[in-house]
């Protein structure tokens, strides 16, 4: 053989070798059909036409009423207290839920059967039951007197004078509220480990600052999502405070205006698309305050988390 035949053989010998390592040719991927799916798009999409058209066209509905009454000032000011109620009951609900889970997960058992006494009456009766004794509540108690039994008086309460629905109202839904954000309190302390109590009480903590410190900090993840439904939940059950009775929230005013024009379903839409605004908000809110929450707990990164990974790796690779 000759010097020419010998090189031509391995230029062709080293030819294969480089084809075989080279990288296979990408796979062209059919996604799979889903007829189903549009079958079942088109029906939804039909369906919510015609109930669209439908309600669009149908007199009863008075839609000349719903935007006459949608931005009308006494709406607006009834959608300010329904946000005032439902923030300072949602503040009543999580400090006393915290407490209250907090004595619920205490070695004191005088404590722990207190805390499960109050969850079982306030999470036994019904919201709306509990509203309407709360507006009984100055006709049962004229009078409260605090003090030292024959000896000075230290605290001298006049309920009479107390005759604000918005206050009762207030305290009904909070204390009502509390009862669940200690069940969604107490579940977020027991997801942290065992371990880290552990830890904190071979650090010299005490069982309060261990709470304090270290298992409530962790706990937030478990506790956020939870107590943002509890948030648009109590926006939706201050619409019951009709029981108290408080006429000047948005439910209240609504009805206040259909009492007198005896038209009803134009002001429900009205104050249904209020709820829907303020609960759309809300949920926005809780969106991103759950995923402020839960960084590190899922292994799939973030897109600015990407973006400094592969600047990181470029620098190395300098």
């Amino acid at each position: 053989m000759s010097e020419r035949d010998t090189a031509a053989s391995g230029s062709e010998d080293a030819g294969a070798v480089a084809d075989s390592s080279a990288e296979p040719s990408p796979i062209k991927a059919v996604p799979l059909r889903h007829p189903g799916r549009w079958f079942a798009a088109v029906i939804i999409l039909a369906l919510v036409a015609l109930f669209v058209y439908g309600a669009a066209t149908n007199h009863a509905y008075r839609w000349d009423i719903y935007w006459k009454y949608l931005f009308d000032s006494r709406i607006e000011s009834g959608v300010l207290i329904t946000l005032e109620l439902t923030v300072l009951a949602m503040a009543i609900g999580v400090v006393l839920g915290v407490v209250l889970a907090v004595m619920r997960l205490s070695p004191n058992p005088v404590l722990r059967s207190v805390a499960w006494v109050y969850l079982w009456i306030f999470r036994g009766t019904p919201v709306y039951v509990q509203l309407v004794f709360w507006g009984l509540f100055p006709s049962l108690y004229k009078i409260i007197d605090l003090g030292v039994p024959f000896g000075p008086q230290l605290l001298h309460l006049n309920i009479q004078d107390w005759r604000t629905p918005f206050l009762f109202a207030m305290i009904g839904l909070g204390l009502n509220e509390a009862g669940y954000m200690a069940e969604i309190v107490r579940a977020g302390i027991n997801s942290v480990g065992e371990g880290q109590r552990e830890a904190s009480l071979a650090l010299g903590m005490s069982w309060g600052q261990t709470m304090r410190r270290t298992v409530l900090p962790q706990a937030m993840r478990v506790i956020i999502p939870p107590t943002g439904n509890e948030l648009i939940s109590m926006l939706k059950t201050s619409s019951l405070v009709a029981a108290i009775p408080l006429t000047t929230d948005l439910y209240g005013r609504a009805r206040d205006i259909y009492a007198v024009n005896l038209l009803p379903i134009p002001l429900l839409l009205v104050a249904a698309t209020w709820y829907l605004v303020i609960t759309s908000i809300l949920m926005i809110g809780q969106h991103y305050l759950e995923r402020y929450y839960s960084r590190g707990a899922s292994r799939q990164l973030t897109a600015k988390q990407l973006r400094a990974l592969a600047a990181a790796q470029l620098e190395v690779g300098k």
